[in-house]
């Protein structure tokens, strides 16, 4: 599992675990019953605080994405396809909030917003 952290981002570095960890899911990487490493190992792997790890598994636990057997480890659950769908979609409401916001920020109006969406949709069809 190849997971890679930015200690410069705004984003804090259980967020980019949990993220790259879910993407990774969504891709078909991780599969059902797969384990994840252990705290300590991905800690020690990414040079990071085994707290901060236990975080991230803690929330994915949380949401439904892995499952931990104490003694035994984290595994990958299996997830309804609704629920991979409904991650990626808040995924990239996200995304396009903060393009919205950028274009607002730059002064543009929403109809320039929207024209500017219409012609990088059409170019990618």
């Amino acid at each position: 599992m190849k997971i890679i952290i930015s200690h410069s981002s705004m984003i804090p570095i259980y967020e980019q675990i949990i993220d790259q960890i879910k993407t990774l899911i969504r891709n078909g990487s991780l599969k059902v019953n797969d384990p994840l490493p252990s705290v300590r190992a991905l800690a020690k792997d990414l040079r990071v605080s085994a707290l901060t790890v236990k975080k991230a598994y803690d929330n994915l636990e949380e949401d439904c994405f892995i499952k931990t057997v104490h003694g035994k480890g984290s595994y990958i659950r299996s997830i309804d396809k609704a629920i991979l769908s409904e991650e990626a979609q808040k995924e990239a409401e996200k995304e396009m909030e903060k393009v919205i916001l950028k274009c607002r920020m730059l002064g543009l109006k929403n109809e320039e917003i929207k024209d500017l969406f219409m012609i990088i949709w059409e170019e990618q069809c």
